[in-house]
């Protein structure tokens, strides 16, 4: 006799909606990733001006571009733009 045999009715019950949620959850996932990774191939588009005022090169979207298909590669992008922008007001601090 297993421990799954003498567990109350309960248990059994939540065990599956939670299984459930996380494949949907996954699914929903893969398709906010795929959703934004046409956005992304749309940054491919701008010219360097463009991606310039939004804190950005062409060299940051050929990273991203990288990640395997299942990741977002805007994720990527906003962790890139922030750091960038995180250097440049500390280097502004110590000019300053």
């Amino acid at each position: 006799m297993t421990a799954y045999d003498i567990a109350p009715e309960s248990a059994r019950i939540t065990a599956t909606p939670a299984a459930a949620t996380r494949v949907y959850n996954r699914a929903v996932g893969y398709y906010r990733a795929w959703k934004n990774r046409r956005a992304f191939y749309r940054l491919g588009e701008m010219s360097d001006a463009e991606l310039a005022d939004i804190g950005l090169t062409r060299a940051d979207l050929f990273v991203a571009v990288d990640l395997p298909f299942g990741s977002d590669p805007t994720v990527k992008l906003r962790s890139i733009a922030g750091l960038r922008a995180a250097s440049v007001e500390e280097l502004a601090r110590k000019v300053a």
